[in-house]
Order: C-alpha cells, then structure tokens, then sequence
C-alpha cells in the first residue's frame, strides 16, 4: 500500500468515535416482571474510565448492575459492551459483589485463581498466572495465608485480584467498600484508582457513599426514586468531577466540594 494510502487510513481510523467500554440504553426493570423499579437508565463508561452510580438505599442500583452484568433480563432497554449487544448475556463482565466471599478453607492463592480453575485450568498453572500480580494488588507474601489472616483491606484486595482474574476489561462492582473502617476505605479507594489505571480496566462502581463516589470517578450518575412506594427509580443527572493537576488531597479541593454539592442536591 502507498504510504499516502496507509497514511489516509491511519487518520481515517482515528477520526472514528471509540464506542463505550460499556452502555445501558434506556434501561426498565423489575424484581418480579410485573412492577417496574427502574425506569429509562442511559449509563455510560469510557473505556479506562471509573464511573459511578449513586443513590439511596433500596433505589435499584444493584438491581442495575445486575442487568449490566447479564445476570437478569430487562423489561426494556438494551446493555452494550464494546458496542456489542449482550443485554441478557452473563459472563462478558466482571463483577465484584460487597462481601469479599473468600473461602476459609483455601489460602490466598488458591482463592485468587478460583476463577482460572473454574473455566479449566490447571491448579498448578493457575497459580503460576497469578503469583506475579500479587505484588501489584499489594498482596505480596500473603500467598498462602489463610482468608482469617488478613485485614479487611487486604481480603478486599484478594477479592479484586480474583475478579480481574476473571479476564474481562470492564468490572462491575457492588458497594466494594462499604464494609471497612473509615481509614481504609479512604487508602483502598485510593488504591483502587490506580490499579484500575495501571491496568487499562473500565468500572462502574454503585454505592450509597456520595463521598466515595465524588473521590472515585470522573463522572457520577446519581439515582432517585422509591420503588418500594411505587416511584421507579431513574437517573436525575450526571456529574463530571474534574481533578486539578498536583493537589496534595483532591478530597480537599474546591473541585471536591463543588462536585460534591452538586450530588448532593440532585439527592435532594
């Protein structure tokens, strides 16, 4: 091919829109076929990007994240990964759900490559694959420690290793860090962003914590309704977080707070 030909392909191929890492389209669903609890979702995440999804307890967000991962089937709407179509298809995300489900019977190791083991691998080749990354998810030396030996940070980070384990580039994740002390929670966030970079993953994170939300994603989804009341929940607006560059605690910022307040009052 002429360099002038490859050359106008090259951009060509760069002015084409990337499509989501992964998209609900006008999402309705129900906990029992009949009742609608969610009505009308559109919910974005670019690929690399970390989203979140916040609203009230009892509003529907796990029910959300249940059709995103293929788990139940909607009454409308579609779900996209990649521009793909897998509304009603499970197996093609990641999902980490709130309690760390590590086995007390198995080391760290061995709980960690549950999933490699599942889809047919090899135990001994399985925990070949996972023992570099250990160090990478803060785990070093805790490979064959027992689930009772660690703290609940670490436990969260073994559940995080085990789901990226799971070789999807898109993970979902249920209120991950709702269970830890304060501290914690603050420092495993933290360190959650970062892997999430380092390693090119997209995440939609749901949570009820506005201020883990706000220090988490570049962009938030807040949820309102009460479908216990009858109200279906929908999604009331979308906050961009923007972060300055260099700021000792982000958490500190103006950027922070603003963001913050507009979640907040979008909550009511």
């Amino acid at each position: 091919m002429p360099r002038s030909v490859g050359r106008a392909a090259a951009e060509l191929a760069a002015d084409q829109p990337v499509a989501p890492a992964l998209e609900a389209r006008d999402l309705t669903l129900s906990w029992d076929g009949e009742h609608v609890v969610v009505q009308g979702v559109d919910v974005t995440v670019a690929p690399g990007e970390v989203c979140c999804l916040v609203g009230r307890s009892g509003c529907g967000k796990t029910t959300i994240l249940h059709a995103l991962a293929g788990l139940t089937t909607p009454m409308a709407g579609r779900v996209l990964l990649h521009g793909e179509d897998v509304t009603g298809r499970p197996g093609r995300v990641s999902y980490m759900l709130q309690k760390d489900l590590l086995l007390p019977s198995r080391r760290i190791i061995d709980n960690v490559c549950l999933p490699l083991v599942l889809s047919g691998m090899r135990r001994t080749e399985a925990r070949a694959k996972a023992a570099p990354l250990f160090e990478r998810f803060g785990l070093a030396g805790c490979e064959l420690k027992w689930p009772s030996e660690l703290s609940g940070g670490m436990r969260q980070r073994a559940a995080f290793l085990r789901t990226y384990l799971m070789g999807a580039d898109v993970t979902l994740l249920d209120e991950p860090f709702s269970a830890l002390d304060a501290i914690t929670r603050v420092e495993v966030r933290h360190w959650f962003v970062d892997v999430v970079a380092e390693l090119g993953l997209s995440a939609l994170v749901i949570t009820h914590d506005v201020d883990e939300a706000v220090s988490m994603a570049s962009r938030v989804y807040v949820l309102a309704g009460s479908p216990a009341a009858g109200v279906p929940s929908r999604v009331v607006g979308e906050v961009a977080v923007t972060r300055p560059a260099g700021a000792p605690s982000f958490e500190l910022t103006d950027e922070y707070l603003a963001a913050k307040r507009e979640v907040m009052a979008l909550l009511g």
